[in-house]
């Protein structure tokens, strides 16, 4: 029987796409690159804008928060000290040391760390204040960090 050789068929007859090497891509192509990049591109052209324009309003916010949060410590210490809110002499520092040995009221700190806006600013102190005048005045300069302005914020 001849038919182990005609089973057997040698390499040299078949096609040369089928014994022929696999080739594997390893890499991006230059333009498959390129097209990422560009979808990348207009994704962050729609998005960032939206995100800045939120950045202004989240620092407000924060300042806000942080107004109060010293307003609530001056309460605070009005409390220890009879109603008398410190003078604006003394300041916010009264919040953090202990003004003299003679002041025994004070059973502070009423706050961790001086107070600043978001914008890296130490918040103004006025006792009386003049937008409150039975009370104080806790205030940041704003976004355009210039006090006087429409931009203010305070406790008001």
């Amino acid at each position: 029987m001849n038919h182990s050789r005609n089973a057997f068929v040698s390499v040299r007859q078949l096609p040369a796409a089928v014994h022929a090497p696999c080739r594997r891509r390893s890499a991006f192509t230059l333009m498959e690159v390129l097209l990422v990049l560009g979808i990348l591109g207009v994704i962050m052209a729609m998005v960032v804008p939206r995100v800045l324009g939120r950045q202004k309003d989240a620092y407000v916010q924060a300042a806000r928060n942080s107004i109060h949060g010293v307003s609530e410590a001056l309460k605070l210490y009005a409390l220890d000290h009879g109603g008398a809110f410190p003078g604006t002499s003394q300041g916010l520092n009264v919040l953090l040391t202990r003004p003299g040995s003679s002041d025994r009221a004070w059973k502070g700190p009423y706050i961790e760390k001086p107070p600043l806006d978001p914008w890296g600013r130490k918040l103004e102190y006025r006792c009386p204040g003049i937008r409150n005048p039975d009370g104080f005045d806790v205030s940041s300069a704003g976004p355009d960090q210039t006090h006087g302005n429409a931009d203010d914020i305070g406790n008001w």
